[in-house]
């Protein structure tokens, strides 16, 4: 998977903005002010940083070897994934799914509220 390809399903998500809070190197992707991945988008290969449950996250980490603990980041609830072509891609949209949807059913009721009447795609300032 490509930067652009990435970029694009990321900003596809209702709700999300890429800001880059930690400096030039890293493209953080958030929705409705919380983050569900980062993207340290100069590394070869590319690496994105998702929210996982923490079951889940141990399952992907024993099946593919370049899914691995969050870097700098809570090694329970994240995986770093390393786009280096060995995971389907498919997977690895399901990974920012799961990512997403994570984050969104954490948020309170009324923010999740104002997340469904944004239009698809379409990022809130």
């Amino acid at each position: 998977m490509q930067l652009d390809s990435l970029q694009a399903y990321l900003l596809t998500k209702k709700g999300t903005t890429e800001e880059t809070p930690f400096g030039p190197d890293v493209l953080v992707f958030k929705v409705m002010s919380k983050i569900f991945a980062l993207v340290a988008w100069q590394e070869a290969p590319l690496r994105v940083s998702l929210k996982c449950d923490p079951e889940l996250a141990l399952t992907l980490r024993t099946q593919y070897n370049a899914v691995r603990p969050g870097y700098h980041l809570s090694k329970k609830h994240w995986n770093t994934v390393v786009l280096d072509n060995t995971i389907p891609s498919n997977v690895i949209l399901g990974m920012i799914d799961d990512s997403y949807d994570l984050v969104v059913k954490g948020l309170k009721k009324s923010v999740r509220k104002k997340l469904e009447h944004l239009e698809q795609g379409g990022n809130h300032k």
